[in-house]
């Protein structure tokens, strides 16, 4: 895959979170502090130019987008984001060309770095419960399509998204309503989940 080529697929990414950023707000709006959808339209723009005019390799437009998202204000998807993307960045090649090899490299390092920076598991009721499960799906990939990588990647995060429904929120403003949260998606998962689904798309 060209650095062109995974930038399409960034800009989907951010394509399908923007486009669900009412239902973002609405759901966070239940038990958080109603700004996850306003918060990830915001990440979503920046990263979606920051790939957009990267001049660099690959590792360039990543380190670009994460620093874009870096100079943003907004909740605690932000910080979460920034060390995400600059996990990939870490672990990605110079040049424009990568496989499926160094895709399965990138999403590793992304996942160990938000690992040490969020601390929350899948059943937490977070946006690990969709990055978690598509991180593995990635690293358990034996083939060499992307396409199909993102695809699995994609239907991972989608079902630990929807998963979260069945749990009660562990970390932040949701955790103090305990039960309540039962039932009602996790909008940082849904969000995540979102964002693999455009991967996904070529």
């Amino acid at each position: 895959m060209t650095k062109n080529e995974f930038a399409e697929r960034i800009k989907h990414a951010c394509a399908a979170v923007r486009a669900e950023e009412a239902l973002l707000t609405e759901i966070d709006s239940k038990f958080g502090d109603a700004d996850h959808g306003l918060t990830m339209a915001k990440i979503a723009g920046a990263v979606s130019d920051a790939v957009d005019g990267s001049g660099g390799g690959i590792r360039a437009m990543l380190n670009d987008a994460a620093e874009a998202v870096m100079r943003l204000n907004g909740g605690s998807a932000v910080p979460l984001w920034n060390t995400w993307l600059d996990g990939m960045q870490e672990a990605a090649p110079e040049g424009d060309e990568i496989d499926a090899a160094g895709i399965q490299a990138i999403f590793a390092q992304a996942l160990e770095e938000l690992n040490d920076m969020s601390g929350a598991k899948v059943g937490d009721k977070t946006m690990m419960d969709a990055v978690i499960p598509a991180s593995e799906a990635i690293a358990a990939y034996s083939g060499s399509d992307v396409g199909t990588l993102f695809t699995a990647a994609a239907r991972a995060a989608a079902e630990g998204a929807e998963n979260t429904k069945n749990f009660t929120s562990k970390f932040g403003r949701a955790k103090s309503y305990g039960e309540k949260t039962i039932g009602t998606p996790d909008a940082g998962a849904l969000s995540m989940a979102c964002f693999f689904q455009g991967l996904a798309q070529a």
